[in-house]
């Protein structure tokens, strides 16, 4: 009926197309809303019709467009958080918060106080209305094929603006990626796209996001590759390099033409370097795992102590406004204060006592209820170590001519990727921020050093570690949600055969004759199950003797052992470990025990490795590898 009305519409007119329909005459925007869900309609029956939606072009087409979109997006947040440091703080137009210039030392103290009371009140007020987790890019790729909520995202995006924005120690990234993945999977869900391309999708989201926001494409997409997606393959690379691209370009044109961190001076390394690179990346673990670990403290300090949550932020405002008061540089994301310690603006004693309070800020901050992601901290958190690293290497070392601008870069991506788990993405990140081969091979060592270290001994990045806490089960992007989604009801059979426990066996044999049925399910007086019977078990021989006395109760096994509808393949395939039997009845419920159904184990087994292969096969199977298509 859509297309007969467009069809309509073209040819007579819209108000013939309308009263062909039967639909009366409307006045002014009504009649055009009409319209243009006729022709948002035709256009979705078309797409689907022409089968784009499969489409490898078309999936690059749309990912360039959406990395455009987010790229503008994340130009727009980063200036409303600037507009709002230069209200609450008064400061200057041409300086970034964590420089530290111009702030009053009053405001230090007030400030994020003051945004303590905002975010707390605006978090019970999104609470009341939307009181579940919000579910961010990488739980939705591995839990739930992709799929984000629009409002959760605008949500989070505007908590963590208003946190950056009032000075808690925390990075704008967190915002940048919920909004655009968010963005994305929404586009996704309207297009009806598969499981596999809303994944791919996210991953532009996220990729267009960080790319924009460091200006860097590499860093972006590799960052979508191991956080977001869980893995790379060809048919994933062009539309999230895409994505990447476009966001970085249109960043370009609206917003600075150069990295976000930019070094310009000639590095020099030698060959005793990277070794102490290798030294660095030990360290650096240390302390991404300790600061990551010092979140969970604050966090079970405050609900230890039954804080409210409104009351949380503010105290940590308060703790980070006191920290600010002798060290201005942890407030905000620390991208100026990056650019600081570049440039040498720190003796080594002060970047010693800065690299603590930094940490200490960014924990509070975070673990207090503030919004906001460690991706910048990090970044912050290893300049400062490297330098302070650097420093006291060139007075204990000084015949090794030590560069202190090389430990510089090497410990903020070393440090990045302990903390965030992208040990690719802040090698790439490195080589965009500096064009410096050598360089990048200096941190290519730290970096492997130190994700070995945190992977072999914590297990976890900041991102899974957060779900970690929650017991979400992940820990990556990989798609895992098709087990949550493979539940015991889609796996069962109905065609059950029950009797009561106290059928005498001879009954019994004559209504489940050799043959016909493998197994009955025993009923007690209420009709709740009461175990389970193989048909060859009662056919036994060797019973023929106390046929007279013994009834199906007298065979019964697995009397304590049965699944729930709701259950995964997995616990399903456990149970069945557990109970050593080959079938288990299905319950209505863990109170209900009525018998509605049953799942033999081969099938689960079968089903399963049906699904896995089918996951596997979609994440890195590309009919053009190997040969033509």
């Amino acid at each position: 009926m859509l297309d007969r009305i467009w069809r309509d519409v073209r040819a007579k007119g819209p108000a013939s197309a309308l009263a062909v329909a039967g639909v009366s005459r409307a006045r002014g925007w009504q009649d055009t809303k009409f319209l243009l869900k006729v022709r948002w309609r035709a256009l979705l029956r078309q797409l689907d019709r022409r089968h784009l939606r499969s489409n490898e072009i078309a999936l690059t087409v749309l990912g360039v467009v959406l990395g455009a979109a987010i790229g503008i997006g994340v130009v727009i947040v980063r200036q409303l958080s600037q507009w709002l440091h230069q209200m609450t703080f008064h400061l200057p137009p041409d300086h970034l918060l964590s420089e530290g210039i111009g702030l009053a030392w009053w405001r230090v103290l007030i400030v994020p106080c003051i945004g303590g009371l905002v975010v707390g009140i605006t978090t019970l007020v999104i609470r009341r209305f939307r009181p579940r987790e919000v579910v961010d890019a990488i739980e939705a790729n591995a839990l739930y094929g992709g799929k984000m909520s629009l409002i959760d995202s605008a949500n989070l995006t505007i908590l963590t603006l208003l946190s950056g924005g009032f000075g808690a120690s925390v990075g704008l990234e967190a915002a940048y990626t919920q909004m655009g993945a968010g963005f994305a999977s929404n586009v996704g869900e309207v297009l009806r796209s598969r499981r596999n391309d809303m994944r791919t999708l996210v991953g532009c989201g996220a990729a267009a996001a960080i790319a924009a926001a460091f200006n860097a494409p590499l860093a972006g997409a590799f960052y979508a590759f191991e956080l977001v997606i869980g893995s790379y393959s060809p048919a994933v690379l062009a539309p999230v390099s895409g994505a990447a691209l476009a966001a970085t370009f249109v960043e370009r044109l609206i917003g600075p033409a150069r990295p976000i961190f930019f070094v310009s001076e000639s590095i020099t390394i030698g060959g005793w370097d990277y070794p102490l690179f290798g030294l660095l990346g030990v360290l650096a673990a240390g302390i991404g795992i300790a600061t990551m670990i010092c979140v969970t403290w604050v966090e079970r300090g405050f609900r230890r102590n039954s804080i409210p949550v409104w009351a949380r932020s503010i105290i940590g405002g308060v703790a980070v406004g006191l920290i600010a008061f002798f060290w201005p540089q942890v407030l905000g994301s620390g991208h100026g204060a990056i650019e600081a310690v570049i440039a040498n603006n720190f003796p080594p004693l002060a970047l010693a006592l800065l690299l603590p309070a930094k940490a200490l800020a960014s924990a509070l901050s975070v673990g207090s209820g503030f919004r906001g992601g460690l991706f910048s901290s990090s970044l912050f958190l290893g300049s400062i170590f490297g330098a302070a690293a650097g420093a006291f290497l060139a007075i204990l070392l000084p015949g090794l001519g030590i560069d202190r601008l090389a430990y510089t870069i090497v410990g903020m991506g070393t440090m990045a990727a302990a903390i965030v788990g992208a040990p690719v993405t802040m090698i790439l990140l490195t080589l965009e921020m500096t064009a410096n081969f050598y360089v990048t091979i200096g941190v290519t060592v730290g970096v492997i050093v130190a994700s070995t270290i945190v992977r072999s001994t914590f297990g976890y990045s900041f991102a899974t570690w957060r779900f970690h806490l929650r017991g979400v089960p992940i820990r990556g992007a990989l798609d895992i949600g098709w087990i949550r989604d493979l539940t015991v009801r889609k796996l069962m059979r109905r065609d059950i055969h029950t009797v009561s426990e106290n059928l005498p066996l001879a009954e019994l044999r004559a209504q489940c004759p050799l043959g016909g049925t493998k197994r009955v399910f025993l009923l007690d007086a209420n009709g709740d199950y009461a175990g389970m019977v193989v048909t060859a078990d009662a056919h036994n021989p060797d019973l023929d003797e106390r046929m007279a006395t013994l009834r199906a109760a007298d065979l019964r096994q697995a009397e304590t052992q049965f699944l729930l509808p709701h259950q995964n393949v997995r616990a399903a395939l456990d149970r069945f470990v557990n109970a050593e039997v080959e079938a288990l009845p299905v319950l209505a419920s863990a109170t209900d025990r009525k018998v509605i159904g049953f799942v033999t184990e081969a099938y689960a087994l079968r089903r399963y490795n049906q699904e896995l292969e089918q996951a596997r096969g979609e994440e890195f199977a590309d009919p053009t590898l190997f040969g033509p298509a």
